[in-house]
């Protein structure tokens, strides 16, 4: 049993919560645009209110490690590390994209079993970073930035039906909406309350990392941009 911090930034959500023995007991949540290094600290303060805890009674901090927003996971990753190093406390990183598999699959845990979940996160034009997992939440296709295509998940589709869900899904839709065995969810998104079940079970089984080395899961190298001009 643990207590464990769970930091989200991976996308436009900013999402923190704390588990005890894999059980959310406090979380606080933002939807909308990017505002982690405003409210990522200021919600750590609010859980710990919440549960009626301290910061020295945490047994771990657990952060999304991607993939997802550069800055966002920047922002998660270094507020998890400094937690450690000022507690003593070991990292866990969770999947960004296997919680949200978790969590369409808590929602649908009525399906048949040959069903398979796709999260997708947006990554720009039409190519998104994904992965295909099954009902039990074991990862069946890798996770990579693809770029999507009518005939993409082809193989899969032909054998499945898939659930693709995520702030990457909608703009596929089009492209993959035609074949009967896809299938569109909504409202599911990178969650620190599906990250609390994933990192107790690292937690049992001693799945740290190593604090001062550990990198997010960028996937694609950062490529900086010129903010257009306002008149």
């Amino acid at each position: 049993m643990a207590l464990i911090l769970n930091l989200e930034s991976a996308t436009q959500v900013c999402s923190v919560s704390i588990s005890n023995n894999g059980e959310v007991v406090a979380i606080k949540e933002h939807h909308g645009e990017y505002a982690h290094a405003e409210k990522l600290t200021v919600f750590v303060s609010d859980v710990l209110k919440q549960a009626g805890l301290t910061m020295d009674r945490l047994h771990a901090i657990s952060v999304s490690m991607g993939p997802g927003s550069y800055t966002g996971l920047r922002i998660g990753v270094s507020a998890a590390k400094g937690f450690c190093y000022a507690l003593d406390i070991p990292l866990i990183a969770v999947s960004t994209l296997q919680q949200m598999a978790l969590s369409a699959a808590l929602k649908l845990k009525n399906t048949s079993p040959d069903v398979l979940f796709c999260p997708m996160i947006d990554a720009r034009r039409m190519e998104v970073y994904c992965a295909v997992f099954n009902k039990e939440n074991v990862l069946i296709q890798e996770i990579e930035a693809k770029i999507i295509q009518d005939d993409s998940f082809n193989d899969l589709l032909a054998r499945n039906k898939i659930y693709f869900f995520g702030d990457g899904s909608q703009k596929c839709k089009d492209l993959l909406g035609a074949n009967p065995n896809a299938f569109f969810l909504n409202e599911v998104y990178p969650s620190s309350a599906t990250m609390a079940p994933l990192a107790e079970n690292s937690f049992n089984k001693r799945m740290f990392v190593d604090t001062a080395y550990f990198e997010p899961y960028y996937l694609k190298d950062f490529v900086s941009t010129v903010p257009k001009k306002k008149f």
